[in-house]
């Protein structure tokens, strides 16, 4: 059976024709909406500080919503999520807390444990688990241990305060099925793992996102209590904005509490309210016994259904509730809301059937099931108007005059208001251009329109800089993130065309079109002196360089990087392979084609000959490629660290195959010439020619030589090959670190496997000795490409040192099952990702969840740095799907 020709393939289908609005209702919910950029109105931009977690309860947003396991619609008008309280906390737990980036030994860090379970791609069956302690939480036990914790020590996690000691917890599962497109069943389920009676007040809560505050004269919309006359209470649902009205019914006879999404301004500031019910009214209420915190009319713009549960040890509490704009099918919690739990479960059971490989173990499985699950959970409504916020609000005081000048004042076109990919909805709860690439290839493997929807968002004018750059992140829209769009739109028009049977040439010409643009950025802005030499920062790899790229050097000068030039190489290729597949329709794409062949030539020369000098990014001596200093008084010095920057040359590879130059007269007459006529460019273009006169022609900026001896140190496990994949930074400089001596200043570069103890880059990234997927993956990838032009008489020994010659097909899919290992149970039956967490390894309520972490310590596999980058690292459901275990 194909995907499509399961229930939730045919509602996949439904959403692509607009026949019905299955992605009206999803998880669009971000983990954590204070301390991001967007609530920032302080004079310097101090985020964290502006807008703590103490407070949020407190206090409305204004470009966003936050909780726990929640959902809203697809443009957060009304939104659903848990709170809960065990009768010992300080809060209630309403949201998740983590600390800040200056409170964390290493940077921001959630201090929760949440799992994604569950979720087909229309989000008609979701499942996520919070494990809720019994104990009071340890606000403060986190926030001053962690503060005496040097960047040398292990960071302090909520396993290590005691709380779950003696499995005195809550396992609080929460699911949701879609009867239709507009009545969402909700079912949560409390399981008191402790050995004793425990009390837990569960409050699921429904609210609308605050628009009122900001807009003048805007009308409130209302949630108000009806009675429904059956045993159940019912909350009226009435937005403007959602276009029909919904009933929000709970089962059973919990009380109702109402309150309005409106700051505390007494609490925070010392003034009074607008309103006498704010936003916080359920903590008082509850925690304070404040009874007149809650509104006695019963309505508002925030209500919660209370139930107080008492739950014995091993014994479990299940509430049910149902959102819904229609008349619901059946009755409303008996054996039709059962059965449609049921239904919804083995819909989603059938269709990851036809996307996860069969002869998988059970235990891999899972694995790619949970990635999946938290690509797709990962979805967040992400609202941010520029002009808007650099203004303010005309209801509001008037931002800092500062801000004029300040982050981001360039981008004034900027205006999103659509559901997004992030990279980790807690820790990095905004997109990231080269994150959602890579979110894309696994995306595509079971959504392949809101993968390309992705791709094709970030393209558009209202993303997009006027002059062609890619926004980054919102931390810094004008930073720069390495050039992988095209490589992510060309494997995800080859993922749906193997998919489907057919290929979608109108998203990829629309892309082209818009990547033409953003290529042209590039050649203008990062390549300094007109060479064909790019610069362009730090380029996601944060701290792997002996400065901060990203700022002025302090030896003054610039850096010529051999990352940033193969970048671009690659970015070339891409794009000669898209213009190729596009020129088979119509032919006044070879001419583009033709532009991108000669330019990635261009560059692979002045990798070699920077400025006809002689000058190299190769250093034939130790056989890598390393970047180059230019020092203002013209000298010249190779900066000689071995990274994942001497590898990224190997990422721009592609075999031109006869056959397929054959099809473009235009392009191959062009190509013909060029090769003819430019004998000092003919040496970077390899041929091998067939039995019949065809000649096959491998671009990559490495050749055959230089491949060997890259390889050499790419597999020697004494360097950058890890059991578990290839380290960002060489072992070699554990004995041996790189020292750049800069006015009396030692900028220093040596190998950590973990938590860098370096700030140079923020707290919590570290390319010195890490293993990072979306790099691993595009290694993995190259050495097929290789394979595919040298075949199976290229070998190389591997490992290094070994005295075993395998070919290069061997070695990606080796590298493939070491990062999957990271995941999977061993031999003694843990999993690396756990390290030495030993109830994530042997308890049985632990040992099967997975978190997918932003990367992987360098020697034993744990999980370092935030806990639910499931977007690149959910890349581990394709690797598992191509190359097994």
């Amino acid at each position: 059976m194909r995907p499509q020709e399961t229930a939730e393939g045919r509602r996949l289908e439904e959403a692509r024709e607009r026949t019905a609005h299955w992605r009206r209702w999803g998880p669009y919910l971000a983990e954590r909406q204070w301390g991001t950029v967007r609530e920032d109105y302080s004079p310097n931009g101090t985020a964290w500080e502006y807008f703590p977690h103490d407070h949020a309860r407190s206090r409305v947003y204004r470009w966003g919503e936050d909780g726990l396991l929640g959902i809203s619609d697809n443009h957060q008008r009304l939104c659903f999520a848990l709170a809960l309280w065990n009768e010992r906390d300080p809060i209630l737990k309403e949201r998740l807390f983590g600390l800040t980036g200056s409170q964390g030994n290493h940077g921001e860090d959630v201090k929760e444990y949440y799992f994604y379970l569950d979720s087909t791609p229309t989000h008609s069956y979701m499942k996520g688990l919070y494990k809720y302690p019994q104990a009071a939480f340890p606000y403060s036990e986190l926030i001053a241990e962690n503060a005496r914790r040097s960047r040398c020590d292990p960071e302090f996690e909520l396993l290590d305060t005691g709380v779950f000691d003696g499995n005195r917890y809550f396992d609080v599962f929460v699911e949701y099925a879609k009867a239709s497109t507009d009545d969402l069943l909700i079912r949560i389920t409390a399981t008191n793992r402790g050995p004793d009676p425990a009390p837990l007040h569960l409050l699921p809560t429904l609210w609308f996102r605050n628009t009122w505050s900001w807009e003048p004269g805007s009308a409130r919309p209302r949630l108000r209590r009806r009675d429904s006359g059956d045993g159940t209470v019912t909350v009226l649902v009435d937005h403007p904005g959602l276009g029909q009205t919904y009933e929000f019914r709970c089962e059973g006879s919990p009380a109702l509490l109402f309150t309005e999404n409106d700051t505390n301004f007494r609490r925070l500031y010392g003034i009074e309210n607008g309103y006498p019910f704010v936003k916080d009214a359920f903590h008082d209420y509850l925690i304070h016994g404040k009874k007149a915190a809650v509104n006695p009319s019963q309505e508002g713009t925030k209500a919660a259904c209370h139930y107080y549960l008492q739950v014995p040890p091993g014994r479990e509490a299940v509430v049910r509730l149902r959102l819904w704009s229609q008349d619901a099918e059946g009755d409303l919690f008996g054996e039709t809301f059962d059965r449609i739990f049921a239904a919804r479960r083995q819909e989603a059971e059938e269709f990851y059937a036809t996307v996860i490989p069969a002869p998988l173990s059970e235990d891999a499985k899972n694995v790619v099931r949970q990635a999946l699950a938290g690509m797709l959970w990962s979805k967040q409504w992400y609202h941010y108007d520029m002009r808007r916020w650099l203004e303010g609000d005309t209801t509001q005081p008037p931002p800092p005059p500062q801000r004029q000048r300040g982050r981001n004042h360039d981008w004034k076109h900027l205006y999103n208001d659509d559901v997004l990919s992030m990279p980790d909805k807690w820790e990095y709860p905004w997109y990231a251009a080269w994150d959602l690439a890579f979110h894309t290839i696994a995306l595509a493997l079971v959504d392949p329109d809101y993968a390309k929807h992705q791709l094709v968002l970030l393209l558009r004018e209202w993303y997009m800089h006027p002059n062609g750059q890619l926004p980054a992140y919102e931390w810094a829209f004008g930073d720069v993130n390495p050039p992988v769009h095209a490589w992510a739109a060309w494997r995800v028009f080859k993922i749906e065309r193997r998919l489907r049977g057919q290929a979608d040439y109108a998203f990829l010409e629309r892309v082209f079109h818009k990547l033409l643009l953003n290529f042209t950025w590039w050649v203008n802005r990062k390549d300094a002196e007109g060479l064909n030499i790019f610069q362009g920062g730090f380029l996601g790899m944060d701290n792997i360089g002996v400065f901060d790229r990203s700022m002025p050097l302090p030896t003054g000068g610039h850096i010529d990087q051999s990352d940033g030039t193969a970048w671009m190489a690659m970015y070339c290729l891409n794009m000669l392979a898209i213009a190729m597949e596009l020129a088979d329709r119509d032919r006044a794409y070879e001419d583009v084609a033709s532009k991108f062949f000669e330019h990635f030539v261009y560059i692979i020369y002045a990798m070699n000959n920077m400025a006809g000098e002689g000058i190299e990014l190769w250093d034939d001596e130790d056989k890598f490629y390393y970047d180059v200093l230019h020092m203002p008084d013209g000298q010249h010095r190779r900066l000689r660290i071995r990274s994942m920057v001497g590898l990224v040359p190997l990422f721009a590879v592609e075999t031109l195959e006869p056959q397929r130059v054959d099809r473009l007269p235009g392009f191959k007459r062009r190509m013909e010439w060029f090769i003819r006529n430019r004998a000092d460019l003919r040496p970077y273009i390899h041929e091998t020619r067939g039995e019949d006169g065809s000649i096959r022609r491998l671009l990559a900026v490495v050749h055959q030589t230089r491949l060997r001896g890259i390889l050499r140190h790419m597999l020697d496990e004494a360097e950058l090959l890890s059991p578990y994949g290839i380290r960002a930074l060489s072992r070699f400089h554990r004995d041996h670190p790189f020292v750049m001596q800069v006015n009396g200043v030692d900028h220093r570069v040596e190998y950590e496997p973990a938590e860098s103890c370096s700030g140079l880059f923020g707290g919590n990234s570290n390319w010195r000795g890490p293993v990072w997927f979306p790099v691993n993956f595009l290694l993995i990838e190259a050495l097929q490409k290789f394979h595919h032009y040298f075949g199976d008489d290229f070998q190389v020994e591997y490992p290094t040192g070994s005295g075993v010659m395998v070919n290069l097909w061997e070695i990606a899919a080796d590298l493939s099952r070491r990062l999957s290992r990271i995941f999977l149970k061993g031999a003694d039956g843990n999993r690396p990702v756990w390290g030495s967490a030993k109830k994530f390894q042997t308890d049985p309520h632990w040992k099967d969840l997975i978190l997918f972490y932003e990367y992987f310590h360098g020697d034993n596999g744990a999980g370092i740095g935030a806990g639910h980058q499931t977007g690149w690292t959910g890349l581990v459901a394709k690797l598992l799907q191509q190359s097994g275990e």
